[in-house]
């Protein structure tokens, strides 16, 4: 789990929808912004969270996460 990822999960208001935003922050890296949008869904597996938008885009060679939003439940 990245510190990132977890920072952001903290971040988040219980119950409260948050979009996963790019713009301004390292997460503009696409490739970064998957793998940051890969580890918060390790916490919907532990019941942590619900994954509200996960939208994909096709990159170069594999398909990459592009949009994410998720609702915290704890």
């Amino acid at each position: 789990m990245s510190s990132l990822a977890r920072s952001i999960f903290l971040e988040a208001r219980p119950g409260v929808m948050t979009l996963l935003r790019p713009a301004g922050t390292s997460l503009e890296n696409p490739y970064v912004y998957d793998s940051v949008a890969r580890d918060l869904k390790a916490f919907a597996h532990s019941g942590l969270m619900r994954i509200e938008v996960e939208e994909e885009c096709d990159g170069s060679e594999q398909t990459l996460i592009a949009r994410f939003a998720f609702t915290r439940l704890r």
